[in-house]
């Protein structure tokens, strides 16, 4: 319908008006209060055109700060920074302060926005920014490192140092433990030593022993065991490391695979009097059953002997982390059933086995077809208090072993208790079941899959899979049957066979040209 225009719609209001008299004997006029002024009686008039105009006329009032819905916020904001430049020319940092000044930031829609906005680059240094000029927001060390993650996964070190120097003071524990491993990460172990260099002086953060502590960590968890041992023996008259940083300074020479360089380590601190901690020998154990695995598996029972003898002998006690190192290497080599024997006797040593060492022997059964064992250990790893580990990941990596040695139908089984323990499948189980039931031609099988997909709100996108051919239809081979000649046929067929007989007897005469050239 369209609007009225603005003479109808006084003419309305005029007729509505000076009809009261009648509508007042209708009983549409109610009158609260007797009074003799006309200004004390209040009319109630009942017109549903002139409410719903007012309706539509009434501006209403915007939702608190308070009542807002994170979610909702965080995408607004992750929007605003991914807009391109190019379409508008204002500042990111005015943007945000033309169409945000209502919202009040928490860290957790700061954390929320900066995951949705991957691609958004240096424009976050506006929003950091904007934050700042934001009378209701302080940086804290939590909301510092959501910003170093950032910038740390796009290698854009030099805007975390920007961020550093801006909040001098305010960056704690948090923010440097994210810095370090971002470095680390990167591969840029040089820099961290320079960083840890300077950063009480340039950055505010403490240099003590627990600082020196996470830098050696991290270093080593990747292999970067010579910075670490050359920076530790440098500020050894600063700071004196001590059997913790030890035994880490040998798991970053293991991690490396430089056994050699692990065991003179473990002499130097010998003879300096520290002892080696189960972790250092648990890495040593390691290490050596990674090497016997590259060079000789027949070799790995005796080498790891060996460790564990030294062991015993140094009075190192043994932890479930070292019977975890050995069931997972012999697993690897496919030496399931001695895996699972030294799993019944980790009690003799009083251990008990964790989520770790249920998971590997979980995935080693299923990889060696012992379905059967492989779901009574998910049952038992329940029972032992563990069933919380049973994430989508792990069952994810379960389906994903029993597909890939054609036990879908037992990968269905595992996937309905995946569904039965309160874990949503993805987009990755989908897609995983769906290409190996249309592998073996069961279109059937996937097409429900798809359809529970979309019934549960998963985004699956049909694909074009492959069947393999050993699944594929083969046409059948209509044979024809050969039909009874008939007695002139036959004759026919024999006069032809004796005519071929007698023409292979009769000289064939020479070609003229030939006989020329004789002559």
């Amino acid at each position: 319908m369209p609007p009225l225009a603005s003479l109808q719609l006084r003419r309305l209001l005029h007729n509505c008006l000076t009809s009261s008299s009648s509508i007042q004997s209708h009983g549409f006029l109610c009158i609260r209060t007797p009074f003799s002024s006309h200004f004390s009686t209040t009319y109630s008039i009942k017109f549903p055109f002139i409410s719903s105009l007012s309706r539509s006329f009434s501006t209403e009032n915007p939702t608190s700060p308070n009542q807002q819905d994170p979610d909702a916020v965080a995408q607004s904001l992750s929007m605003e920074l991914l807009e391109n430049t190019d379409s508008d020319p204002m500042p990111i940092t005015e943007r945000l302060q033309l169409k945000f000044s209502h919202v009040t930031p928490t860290p957790a829609v700061i954390l929320q926005a900066l995951n949705l906005s991957a691609e958004a680059g240096r424009a976050v240094l506006g929003f950091n920014m904007w934050l700042v000029s934001n009378p209701s927001f302080k940086h804290t060390d939590e909301t510092l490192s959501y910003f170093i993650d950032y910038f740390g996964r796009r290698k854009d070190f030099k805007a975390i140092d920007e961020l550093l120097a801006e909040n001098k003071g305010i960056a704690g524990a948090k923010a440097l433990r994210s810095y370090i491993d971002r470095l680390v990460r990167a591969g840029r172990p040089t820099q961290v030593v320079g960083f840890f260099e300077r950063m009480e002086r340039d950055y505010g953060f403490k240099r003590d022993k627990d600082s020196l502590r996470l830098v050696v960590e991290k270093l080593c968890e990747k292999g970067y065991a010579s910075n670490a041992e050359k920076m530790v023996k440098n500020l050894a008259n600063e700071i004196f490391p001590d059997e913790l940083i030890c035994d880490l300074l040998i798991k970053g020479w293991c991690v490396d695979g430089k056994l050699d360089e692990a065991k003179r380590l473990a002499g130097e601190m010998y003879r300096g009097g520290f002892e080696i901690g189960t972790m250092a020998y648990n890495s040593i154990l390691d290490c050596v059953c990674k090497l016997c695995r590259e060079k000789d598996p027949f070799r790995l029972h005796s080498e790891a002997e060996k460790v564990l003898l030294d062991m015993d002998y140094y009075g190192v006690p043994r932890n479930v982390e070292t019977f975890n190192v050995l069931i997972n290497n012999l697993c690897k080599i496919r030496k399931t059933e001695d895996a699972m024997k030294l799993f019944y006797r980790m009690g003799e040593w009083g251990c008990y086995p964790d989520e770790d060492t249920y998971l590997i022997l979980i995935r080693s059964l299923y990889q060696a077809a012992r379905v059967g064992e492989g779901d009574e250990m998910i049952d038992r790893m329940k029972s032992a208090g563990f069933g919380d580990k049973l994430d989508r990941k792990a069952y994810y990596g379960f389906l994903k072993i029993l597909c890939g040695i054609e036990r879908i139908e037992h990968a269905m089984n595992v996937f309905k208790k995946m569904k039965a323990d309160g874990c949503k499948p993805g987009i990755k189980t989908y897609d995983l079941l769906m290409e190996k039931w249309c592998a073996h031609n069961r279109l059937d099988r996937a097409n429900a899959l798809y359809n529970e997909a979309l019934k549960n709100g998963v985004p699956v996108e049909p694909k074009a899979y492959k069947v393999e051919p050993r699944y594929m239809k083969k046409p059948k081979v209509v044979v024809k049957e050969k039909k009874r000649e008939t007695l002139p046929e036959k004759m026919a067929r024999k006069r032809r066979r004796l005519k071929q007989i007698r023409l292979s007897f009769v000289k064939k005469p020479k070609p003229a040209n030939r006989r020329r050239r004789l002559a």
